[in-house]
């Protein structure tokens, strides 16, 4: 295509940005609009992208690029395009920044900066996704550093000072690990072309280190961003003391950029490396899975439960990953569409619930079912989503998780592995409907009375997100269909 629909996609938001922190005018609604349409634009233009996907069986793996010199002496490329793994990805981050505007609608101290930084952050992370080039990528990966500790620090609550400098403390590790492992990788092949890496293996011409150094030196970085059990105390600090909108992100595309980087880069680049440590990294997504749900059930701060229920579900895309069948890693992708939207909106929620209620203690809530009913149903919608509910995405993405990780040979003793991994739904549906009954259900409480319900605006991106939810549940192919033409390639490098 002679339009660089790729190229517009990314930095509009950051052109965004950039016209709202040098515009004068001090109207927050105008700031408002403009941050709408500069993210409203990406959303068109990725669902069009999406639509117009090649899905035939012949198509090209790689459709939408564009390919530059960009560093002409390290034979870096300004490389960007889009496979069935990374569009649905790329449309969730616009389709949920577009969505973290609406929901920051409410949020009046220093408008410019704050949705500045918004929209930088996102087209950091639809750089990561559509980034063909390593170093690229990395750049990338980097960049949305900065404006989260920003939006956290300033923006956000509680202990946000030590929440945001933790995120970047973890963040930075994990980036010096993975900047190691993609230096070693252009060192043993003498290229930075990801795609073309992954299709004609290392072939090495200098041994810089042994392959299965890099493979975990990339894995470490990839691990902190999604977050893998022993590394994920992070999050749930920068949940809990984020603003919803940044929250939304981060749970929603944020941690995506780990389970992707890991399809993309480790599995891909390193199929013999991911089927020698595939057992172990399983028996650890097992500990996520099972230590995340039983953690979460002891929580009574309400962004703190949801939290630590991302730490269970990563491990869900963990367990699909390596299973290394081609239904897992579909699922595994699935997995990840699904619980953006899914944990994006109990995170929009739980927000509402504090900024209208003023209370974030469950313990202290109660009744509230007749005073908002709206946000009550959508709340319970979102929940019945998260512990895979038949009809909505959540049970689709974990049905096929469980169904390729059980069918799958890669691993032995792997059909075991997955029933204990079952053993997480069951915590999962006690969380759930433990936050449900707690802040909904029992006697109306005479304080909350005046409690005010969705308005329109807030109704318009509940509603949204509840009709993706439903639509990718009772017709999953939407995503399948698409996910499976980029993971039928990366299964054929392993024998999936």
């Amino acid at each position: 295509m002679d339009f660089n629909y790729l190229s517009t996609i990314m930095f509009l938001p950051a052109a965004g940005a950039l016209v709202i922190a040098l515009t004068k005018n001090k109207d927050e609604k105008i700031t408002k609009r403009l941050a709408l349409v500069f993210t409203a634009i990406p959303l068109a233009l990725a669902i069009y992208l999406f639509v117009a996907f090649d899905r035939s069986a012949g198509a090209a793996v790689v459709q939408f690029q564009e390919k530059y010199l960009w560093i002409a002496p390290l034979s870096a490329h300004y490389h960007l395009g889009v496979d069935g793994l990374s569009m649905p990805l790329l449309l969730l981050t616009t389709f949920l920044g577009f969505l973290a505007v609406l929901i920051s609608w409410k949020v009046h101290e220093r408008p410019r900066e704050y949705f500045a930084w918004l929209l930088l952050l996102e087209t950091s992370i639809i750089g990561v996704f559509v980034s063909l080039d390593l170093l690229l990528f990395f750049i990338m990966w980097e960049i949305e550093v900065i404006p989260m500790y920003f939006l956290i620090s300033v923006w956000g609550s509680g202990r946000k000072g030590y929440s945001a400098t933790k995120y970047v403390i973890y963040t930075l590790l994990g980036s010096a690990f993975m900047l190691a492992g993609i230096l070693s990788l252009y060192f043993t092949t003498g290229s930075l072309d990801m795609i073309n890496i992954a299709h004609r293996g290392l072939g090495i011409i200098q041994t810089a280190m042994p392959a299965a150094a890099i493979f975990w030196l990339l894995f470490f970085g990839f691990a902190v961003k999604l977050p893998m059990f022993p590394l994920h105390t992070w999050l749930p600090d920068a949940h809990t003391d984020a603003p919803t909108a940044v929250s939304v992100m981060l749970a929603g595309v944020l941690i995506k950029m780990g389970g992707y980087g890991m399809i993309r880069l480790c599995v891909s680049m390193f199929p013999d490396q991911a089927q020698q440590y595939a057992q172990i990294l399983i028996i650890l997504a097992l500990v996520g899975i099972i230590y995340g749900a039983a953690v979460t059930l002891m929580q009574t701060d309400i962004k703190r439960l949801i939290a630590y229920s991302s730490i269970s579900h990563m491990g869900y895309v963990l367990l699909g990953i390596f299973a290394l069948g081609e239904v897992s890693l579909t699922g595994a992708a699935l997995q990840m569409f699904s619980h953006g939207v899914v944990t994006g909106l109990l995170f929009a929620m739980a927000g509402l619930v504090i900024h209208n209620i003023e209370v974030r203690d469950m313990r202290k809530l109660g009744g509230l079912a007749r005073q908002v009913p709206v946000m009550m149903a959508v709340f319970v919608i979102a929940g019945l989503a998260s512990l895979g509910l038949p009809t909505t995405s959540g049970f689709a993405a974990e049905f096929l998780i469980f169904l390729g990780s059980y069918t799958s040979g890669a691993v032995a003793h792997l059909n075991i592995y997955t029933l204990i991994a079952i053993i997480g739904v069951v915590l999962t549906a006690g969380y759930i409907l433990w936050m449900i009954q707690q802040a909904f259900h029992g006697p109306p409480k005479e304080e909350y009375n005046r409690v005010k319900d969705a308005d329109n605006l807030e109704k318009v991106y509940m509603f949204v997100m509840v009709a993706v939810i439903m639509l990718v549940g009772i017709y999953p192919a939407v995503l399948t269909d698409v996910f499976q033409l980029g993971i039928a390639p990366i299964a054929g490098l392993i024998g999936g």
